[in-house]
């Protein structure tokens, strides 16, 4: 069993930044596909960015697209999400999420293990 905790949410301004991470307790970690997910009220759960497992390949939905940036860190089992130039369109709970394999790292359904979630709250 895997458990994931996510920091660094906040309420920020249009156009701040915030980085959340994704601490994770395992010391396998470097053997997980890591990505971050985020649910606004009232809406499904979507994709926002993944990380393969050694962080040599990112993968992004288009409405973060040069904006956010996810990276990792394996040797601190921490997985982080860089977001720039905030939206308030951004404003969800961001939820990370973990597995051994991944087939469609777009989907939730790919993921075994999940966090708790980080608040992230942008004004306009």
């Amino acid at each position: 069993q895997v458990q994931l905790v996510e920091s660094g949410g906040g309420l920020v301004q249009a156009g701040d930044s915030l980085r959340l991470s994704c601490a994770a307790s395992t010391r396998t970690f470097s053997r997980y596909f890591m990505g971050w997910f985020r649910q606004a009220i009232e809406k499904e759960r979507e994709f926002v960015a993944a990380v393969t497992w050694s962080g040599s390949i990112t993968y992004y939905a288009d409405s973060v697209k040069g904006r956010f940036t996810i990276s990792r860190d394996n040797a601190k089992n921490t997985v982080y999400l860089q977001m720039n130039s905030l939206k308030p369109e951004d404003t969800a709970v961001y939820y990370c999420a973990g597995a051994r394999e991944v087939r469609l790292a777009t989907s939730p359904t790919a993921y075994d293990y999940w966090g708790q979630g980080t608040q992230v709250t942008v004004s306009s």
